[in-house]
């Protein structure tokens, strides 16, 4: 959640005319996150909850490529939108051995 934060608060900064465009993906990506993984972890059995946490992951990826486009086309700054992927790499990293633990 304290990323899909940190992402709102860069996004705010982007130009009005991406505000239906990039913008309205990259917030659909990082709520996306959280919201699968709290689906997951609702769920009765951990096939299921792994099966929410890999589309999280998915979410992830997507909105790591989301925001490398934002910073090619100039839309924030690399030092704006590096830590956002650096987090997300890690939380990558967190979720694959999350599920590869519950396996």
């Amino acid at each position: 959640m304290e990323l899909t934060k940190l992402v709102y608060q860069v996004v705010s900064e982007f130009p009005n005319e991406e505000k239906f465009g990039l913008t309205s993906q990259i917030k659909r990506s990082c709520i996306s996150i959280p919201s699968n993984i709290a689906e997951g972890a609702g769920r009765n059995s951990n096939k299921e909850f792994i099966y929410f946490l890999s589309i999280a992951n998915g979410s992830l990826y997507e909105l790591q490529t989301q925001l490398q486009l934002a910073i090619d086309l100039k839309l924030s700054k690399e030092n704006k939108v590096n830590p956002l992927i650096e987090m997300i790499i890690e939380i990558q990293k967190m979720n694959y051995s999350f599920q590869r633990k519950i396996k």
